[in-house]
């Protein structure tokens, strides 16, 4: 069962979508298992450029299968615009399968999730899309399934039932009216019209095209350090974006998994608070931030941008279980005299090599740094080949394989499909 998982191994914006997008040629079902809409992959094909937030990177191909999976968050009214918004442009959605299992997007969980991060002392960073409240009510038991929302006799029960509460914790927490219910499905019957003949049993799809031996290319949102278990919590999204979260987010069997690829910036970025250790608040951090064009997908927020953390990444990799790293935007780091990769956290008298749980030790943590010959301006961006690189982006690379002790079997020094060089066979041939 051949099957490879791509994963984020920083805080997301790693540039999952580009690699995703590469791989699927080689893949015949592309999978999203995770996050919502607050995610953003972007993918440039020749001179355009795609900005998918619920759809598979996959899609693209014409000839490729794309799910959607139960693990998956689903804004109706987004999912439909992004569809829109890719036929416009000559895109086939037709092999698009949403699973009847994912859990949807309400008014009011977008409400409650303002509402409730204006109302924290310490700001989480929230995109405010609802993700979080619907994931909240997915473990708590009241949640909206696509299985539901298609069916306006089943959608009014499951509003009759889950409403009230709503309303209730709406007024008595932040003054607010709520929804009225007729009001509430009146918006909602048009979406699901729409929706309904593209919902269906994504883990049966999966589980046959992985009976019958088809490539199959899991594709994760966010990243490792935004995990809700494994990240930097409770400044985390609201799911599992490790490897952890395909078979969950898909309903496959963990023991398909052939291989985890994480997908890793040269540098690191970090959009919302949290703690970042070797986040630069200096001009070398603004220079990064110009060059690698660090605006958030979704949000257009400025990212922060920083060194890369290696004790991050070697904790990534332990925690997926990563067989390789994909290496993106090694060109932006072209022109600096030195480059530097942290090794260790400083704290105290200690040198910690793992992050720590606690978020006071992280942020009282000075990283150590090992520092690394530059290489010349535009050097990497102009490279045909791996080959081509300039011997200390070379060096670089195999730094970084020493440091996590698994192979960097992809190195991208630019958006285009052609910009990326890959250095391992992901599938292998049959």
């Amino acid at each position: 069962m051949p099957a490879v998982v791509i994963v984020g191994a920083q805080w997301g914006d790693e540039g999952k979508g580009k690699i995703t997008d590469l791989l699927a040629q080689d893949a015949e079902y592309i999978v999203r298992y995770q996050g919502g809409n607050n995610a953003g992959h972007t993918v440039v094909v020749g001179d355009e450029t795609f900005k998918l937030h619920l759809i598979p990177s996959g899609i693209l191909y014409s000839d490729k299968v794309c799910l959607i999976g139960n693990g998956v968050v689903i804004d109706p009214e987004v999912l439909l615009e992004e569809l829109t918004s890719l036929e416009k442009r000559g895109i086939s959605t037709a092999n698009l399968l949403i699973s009847e299992r994912a859990h949807v997007i309400m008014e009011y969980h977008r409400l409650l999730d303002r509402l409730e991060e204006a109302d924290r002392t310490e700001k989480i960073g929230t995109t405010g899309r609802g993700i979080g409240p619907c994931y909240v009510d997915k473990v708590a038991r009241s949640g909206i399934r696509m299985v539901e929302f298609i069916d306006q006799g089943l959608l009014r029960e499951r509003l009759k039932q889950v409403l009230p509460g709503k309303n209730r914790l709406l007024k008595a927490m932040y003054n607010n009216e709520g929804f009225e219910l007729d009001d509430l499905l009146a918006r909602c019957q048009p979406l699901a019209q729409q929706l309904k003949n593209r919902v269906g049993d994504t883990t049966a799809v999966v589980n046959r095209a992985l009976a019958e031996g088809k490539n199959v290319l899991f594709e994760g949102a966010q990243g490792t350090l935004l995990d809700v278990d494994h990240g930097t919590y409770p400044f985390v999204t609201s799911s599992s974006a490790s490897s952890g979260g395909a078979p969950t987010g898909s309903g496959a069997p963990v023991t398909c998994i052939d291989k985890v690829i994480g997908v890793m910036k040269a540098y690191c970025t970090r959009v919302g608070e949290g703690p970042f250790p070797t986040e630069l608040r200096d001009r070398t951090g603004d220079e990064i931030r110009v060059r690698g064009n660090e605006f958030g997908t979704t949000t257009g927020r400025p990212r922060r941008c920083g060194w890369l953390d290696g004790v991050a990444l070697k904790y990534a990799v332990e925690v997926n279980g990563m067989n390789g790293l994909a290496l993106t935007l090694l060109d932006v780091l072209d022109g600096f005299e030195k480059v530097k990769v942290c090794t260790g956290y400083k704290h105290g008298d200690q040198i910690l090599e793992r992050p720590p749980a606690s978020l006071k030790v992280l942020r009282e943590c000075e990283p150590v740094y090992a520092e690394l010959p530059g290489w010349p301006v535009g050097s990497c961006k102009k490279a045909k080949s791996y080959e081509e690189l300039p011997k200390e982006a070379k060096g670089y690379v195999e730094f970084i394989e020493e440091l996590t002790g698994i192979p960097v079997v992809m190195v991208s020094v630019g958006p285009g499909r052609e910009d990326t060089f890959v250095r391992s066979k992901i599938f292998e041939d049959r």
